[in-house]
C-alpha cells in the first residue's frame, strides 16, 4: 500500500512549513541564530498542534551539518536520517507506554555516553506528563544538571501535571489552537497540491470541526475526500459532519424574526425528521448568532453572506446578545430534557417568548404591549398579593436553593430576604449587621445566577436595613432546631430506648443525635 494519508504526507519538516505558532516560531528563530540553546525545552498545547513536530524540527536544527540553523538544509545525512525516523541520537521516549521509574533509569544509563552521528544527543519524551512520581525523581538530577551534549525536548497535553521540579527547570513554549483561518487557508494550499476539488464553505466547515487542531482537520480532509470520491461540496461535509444546511439555520431565525411560532415548529420537526443532532445544531445556531452580531457591529466591512445582513437589520443587537445567551444556556441544558428535539423546541420558543420589545416589535409578538398588563410581570404564575415577611422569605429560600450559588456569593444571598421581584429586577434585603459581606463582586456572582435560572437579563438590588429580617440562613437554622427537637423527642419516647436506659440505668446522649 503505497498511499500516506495526508496528516503524515504533509508533516512539516522545517520551521517554515509550520503553520501558525508565529510566537514559539520567534523564539527558536532568535536562539538558533543567536545560538543560545536551553537544555530543556517543554512544547505544551491540545492535541495536534505541532508539539512533536516542533521537537523534532528542533532536533534537525541542532545536529544539521551545515550547523546550528533555524534553517537546516534537509538534505545532509544527519537530516535524512531525523526524517526516516533512523537518527541513533535521538531517542523518541512516549511516556504513556513507559510509566515506570526502570524503564526512565534504563533510558538515562545512556546520558553518559556522547553523542555518535550527530552534535547533541536529543531525548524527545512525548506525553511526559504520564511519568510515575518515581520516574520524575529519577529525570529531575539529569534534567538539572544535563553534559553540555544533552538536549531535553519534553511535550505535553496537560502540563498542570507537571511537578514543579521539572516546569522550573525547563523553557516551556506554549502552543495555542490554530485559527480557522489559518486551517482553511492550508487545507486549500492542500487540495489545490492534491489535486483535489473543493468549495471553500466546506474546507471552513472542517477547519471548526477541528478545533484549533491541524491534524484532525488533515484527518478529516481524508474522510472527507473519501466521502465525497475527490469532490468535496459544502452538503456532503456538513452531512458527513452531521451538520444541517446553512438555509434551515436561517428559516428558523427568519422565523424568529417574524415571530412566527407555527413556522418555528414546523422546522424545528422537519428537522427531526431529518435525525438531526440537537446538539450541533445548536452550535451552528451560536455560530451563526456571532455573525449577524459582528455584521451589526461592523456592517459592510466585513464579508458576510447577504441572508447574515438581512438577518443583522431585522434584529436589534439586544436580540442577537439574548437569543445567544439563551442558546449558550439551552445547549448546557440540553442534556436536562426528556428528548433532544423536546430541549431544542423550548430554547427556541424561550427566544420567541423573551424577545425585549421595542418600537419594531411585531404587533403579532406574544409580548406585544397590547398583551401587557399595567402593572410590573412578575416572575410568578400569579400576581403576588401582600404577605408576611416569612412567606417572602420562603419564597426567596425556594429560588436560593436552584441557583447554585458557592461561598460568599451564597453566604450573601443566604443572609438577605426577598423584598420585590418584577419581571427584570429582583430587589433583596440585608440587615446592616451583614454589611460586611457586601461586596460587588458577590453581587454580579448572584446577579448571573439569576439570570441563567429566569433565562433573562435580570438586575439586582440589595438594600440595608437595621429592622430585624428573616432570612434563608435563619429560616435553616430554625428548621434544623425544629428537626433536631421532634428528633430527639422521639427517641426519648421510643420504647426500646427506655428498656435500655432501665435494665442498664443509662443516658441519652442527646448531643449524639443528628439530623439529616
Amino acid at each position: 500500500m503505497n498511499y500516506q494519508v495526508l496528516a503524515r504526507k504533509w508533516r512539516p519538516h522545517s520551521l517554515k512549513e509550520i503553520v501558525g505558532q508565529e510566537h514559539v516560531l520567534r523564539i527558536l528563530h532568535n536562539a538558533l541564530n543567536q545560538q543560545r540553546l536551553h537544555h530543556a525545552y517543554l512544547f505544551t498545547g491540545t492535541r495536534g498542534v505541532g508539539k512533536t513536530t516542533f521537537a523534532r524540527i528542533l532536533a534537525k536544527c541542532i545536529n544539521c551539518e551545515s550547523g546550528i540553523t533555524a534553517e537546516p538544509c534537509g538534505t545532509c545525512k544527519n537530516c535524512t536520517a531525523i526524517d526516516a525516523g533512523c537518527f541513533l541520537d535521538l531517542l523518541e521516549i512516549d511516556a504513556a507506554s513507559r510509566t515506570k521509574v526502570e524503564d526512565t533509569r534504563e533510558v538515562l544509563d545512556n546520558v553518559q555516553y556522547q553523542p555518535t552521528q550527530g552534535r547533541y544527543k536529543v531525548y524527545l519524551i512525548d506525553e511526559v506528563h504520564m511519568l510515575s512520581t518515581h520516574s520524575f525523581n529519577a529525570l529531575l538530577k539529569t534534567l538539572e544538571e544535563p553534559p553540555s551534549y544533552i538536549i531535553f525536548l519534553l511535550a505535553t497535553t496537560d502540563p498542570k501535571r507537571l511537578p514543579v521540579t521539572i516546569l522550573s527547570r525547563c523553557l516551556q513554549l506554549n502552543l495555542k489552537r490554530i485559527p480557522i483561518e489559518q486551517i482553511t487557508q492550508h487545507l486549500q494550499h492542500i487540495c489545490t497540491a492534491e489535486k483535489i476539488k473543493y468549495e471553500a464553505d466546506a474546507l471552513r466547515y472542517l477547519a471548526q470541526a477541528a478545533d484549533g487542531s491541524l491534524r484532525d482537520a488533515l484527518s478529516l480532509l481524508d474522510q472527507t475526500n473519501a466521502f465525497c470520491h475527490g469532490n468535496i461540496t459544502t452538503t456532503d461535509t456538513r452531512q458527513m459532519l452531521g451538520s444541517i444546511e446553512q438555509d434551515t439555520l436561517f428559516r428558523l431565525l427568519q422565523a424568529l424574526a417574524e415571530q412566527d411560532g407555527k413556522q418555528l415548529i414546523t422546522e424545528i420537526t422537519q428537522l427531526a425528521e431529518f435525525a438531526a443532532d440537537f446538539n450541533q445544531v445548536l452550535e451552528d445556531l451560536l455560530t451563526l448568532l456571532h455573525q449577524i452580531s459582528l455584521a451589526q457591529i461592523i456592517g459592510d466591512s466585513l464579508k458576510q453572506p447577504e441572508q447574515v445582513m438581512q438577518l443583522a437589520k431585522h434584529f436589534t443587537a439586544e436580540d442577537t446578545q439574548l437569543y445567544y445567551q439563551i442558546a449558550l444556556i439551552g445547549r448546557r441544558d440540553l442534556a436536562l430534557a426528556p428528548n433532544p428535539q423536546l430541549g431544542f423546541e423550548m430554547i427556541m420558543l424561550r427566544m420567541l417568548a423573551f424577545r425585549p420589545i421595542t418600537d419594531n416589535t411585531p404587533k403579532t409578538s406574544i409580548l406585544s404591549q397590547e398583551n401587557l398588563p399595567k402593572t410590573p410581570i412578575l416572575l410568578e404564575k400569579t400576581q403576588p398579593k401582600p404577605a408576611a415577611p416569612v412567606t417572602q422569605t420562603r419564597e426567596w429560600a425556594d429560588i436560593l436553593a436552584k441557583l447554585g450559588l458557592t461561598g460568599m456569593a451564597q453566604a450573601l444571598a443566604a443572609n438577605c430576604t426577598l423584598l420585590t421581584l418584577t419581571e427584570n429586577q429582583v430587589t433583596l434585603s440585608l440587615s446592616i449587621q451583614h454589611e460586611p459581606m457586601f461586596n460587588k463582586k458577590h453581587v454580579v456572582r448572584i446577579e448571573e445566577a439569576l439570570s441563567g435560572y429566569f433565562n433573562k437579563p435580570i438586575k439586582l438590588d440589595i438594600k440595608l436595613t437595621a429592622t430585624e429580617i428573616n432570612t434563608p440562613s435563619k429560616l435553616q437554622q430554625q428548621e434544623q432546631v425544629a428537626r433536631q427537637t421532634t428528633a430527639t423527642e422521639a427517641i426519648k419516647g421510643d420504647s426500646e430506648i427506655q428498656k435500655m436506659i432501665n435494665l442498664f440505668g443509662a443516658t441519652l446522649d442527646v448531643d449524639s443525635i443528628q439530623t439529616l
